[in-house]
């Protein structure tokens, strides 16, 4: 069965098109790479009245965030030392341990 033509109505391509030396797919892995396509929800949409106010509450988000992680593993780090002090005085000073 042979297949039949789109009416031109319906045609995007207008004649004077010529793909003769085109690539499929050229730059598809860059354009990849370098976009990122986020798509909000109504709601959180909603919140923000353009990109620019979204862009700067995540921003705002990422540096609370990384302070807390930094606070955190501070906080952690000085939980885990131990307490070391010497005892005593002289040549028969003691490391003790608490």
């Amino acid at each position: 069965m042979k297949k039949t033509r789109k009416p031109a109505a319906e045609d995007d391509m207008l004649p004077e098109y010529d793909f003769t030396g085109a690539v499929r797919g050229k730059y598809y892995q860059r354009f990849r790479a370098s976009s990122n396509v986020v798509v909000l929800d109504p709601d959180v949409s909603a919140a923000f009245p353009n990109a620019a106010s979204v862009n700067e509450a995540l921003r705002s988000l990422a540096t609370v965030a990384r302070r807390s992680v930094r606070v955190a593993r501070r906080a952690s780090t000085v939980a885990r030392r131990p307490d070391n002090r010497m005892v005593g005085s002289g040549t028969g000073a003691v490391l003790r341990r608490r």
